[in-house]
Formats: C-alpha cells, structure tokens, sequence
C-alpha cells in the first residue's frame, strides 16, 4: 500500500507542476500575519537534522545497553527503529540530492523577486535546490516509521507529515510539486528499509 501511496504523491507532484508559478502567487498574496508566523513556527518540525540527532542518540544509547547488559524486547525495538530510520533518511536524501544537483530548480523567491522560474538542468548549482523538498522526504519517514510503532496513530501521523510538509509550499520556500515529490520519495524509502531490513517492524499494509 505504501509503494502506491508513494507513486501516487510523486504522480500528484507531476500535475501540480501545471499550478507550481499561480500557487506561488497565490499563498503570497494571501498568507501573512498570524498564519505565516503559525507556520514559520512550526515547519522546522520536519527539518531532517533534528529528527537525525534524535535517532542517532536513540541508537547510540540502545546500542550501549545491547553492548553492556541484558538485551530487552523494548532495547531491541528502539535499535532497529533508530536503525530503520537512520538508513530510510540516508537513502531517501542521496537519492533526493542527486536529483536537485543534476535537476537544479529555482526557489520560489527567485520567481518572487525577479520573475525567473524552472530548471537549469546539469547547472550542478547547489543554490538552486528547490526540487524535491527534504522536509517533505523527512518528515514522510517519520510518519511511515511511527506508523510501524504505533499503527493505530497511522492516519493521524500521516495527516500531520502531510500538514508539515504543505507548510513549505505555504510559506514560498518550497513549490507544490517539490513537496509531493519529496513526500513520496519519502514514503517509497521509507517502507523499501523497513520491509526488507526490519520486516518485524513491519505492518501488514505497508
């Protein structure tokens, strides 16, 4: 289910390319004051190095008590969580990167500011890394991975990871386009790692 979900947000991220420069517009012209400063606020939620740093301490203190003393059910589910999560971010984003190194998209400011928009493909200018969005890609893992620890939760975390990742685009710092691309890699990677590394973590539709 989560590969059709994932192909499904990257195809939704194909169409919105049609809408990318009046969406642009349209948040800009209409989102300020009390919303841009609720959403400036709360964006960051999906910045891949916080949820890095807390993976890694997650890991790096189950590795210790797995190394040290008795191995626990609960130890063991942290490690490979923290594990799952780590390699889904690190295969997510090379693959996320390479792309916006050979693809080389504008920002939104830039078509704010002076009216200039799309590609430059094989510019390998690394100031030109709109498309797709790493928020979107981070906090999709997110949501696949707390679905697969808690998956009664799995339609709230998924609406959350939806919610911050649309935050990019409200906020002009991300097209429509980048952040469902970003979203459905995130999800693809996401569910690749755990089904075939941690199947036990698993869900049955995933």
């Amino acid at each position: 289910m989560l590969i059709w979900a994932g192909i499904m947000l990257i195809a939704l991220g194909g169409g919105a390319f049609a809408v990318d420069r009046k969406a642009v517009h349209f948040f800009y012209d209409r989102v300020g004051g009390r919303l841009q400063r609720f959403l400036s606020r709360t964006t960051h939620l999906a910045k891949a190095a916080h949820w890095l740093a807390f993976a890694c301490l997650a890991w790096a203190m189950s590795a210790a008590w797995l190394t040290w003393e008795h191995e626990t059910a609960l130890v063991r589910l942290v490690f490979d969580a923290a594990s799952a999560f780590i390699l889904a971010l690190g295969a997510g984003s090379a693959t996320l990167h390479l792309v916006k190194f050979f693809l080389c998209r504008r920002r939104p400011r830039d078509e704010l500011e002076m009216g200039q928009y799309g590609f430059v493909p094989l510019g390998f200018d690394l100031s030109k890394n709109s498309f797709p969005s790493g928020h979107s890609l981070t906090i999709m893992i997110v949501a696949t991975m707390a679905s697969a620890l808690w998956p009664c939760g799995a339609p709230l975390w998924f609406a959350l990871a939806l919610w911050l990742s649309l935050t990019r685009a409200l906020l002009n710092a991300h097209f429509l386009s980048d952040v469902f691309v970003g979203a459905g890699v995130g999800v693809i990677a996401a569910r690749v790692i755990v089904v075939n590394f941690f199947p036990y973590l698993a869900q049955s539709w995933f």
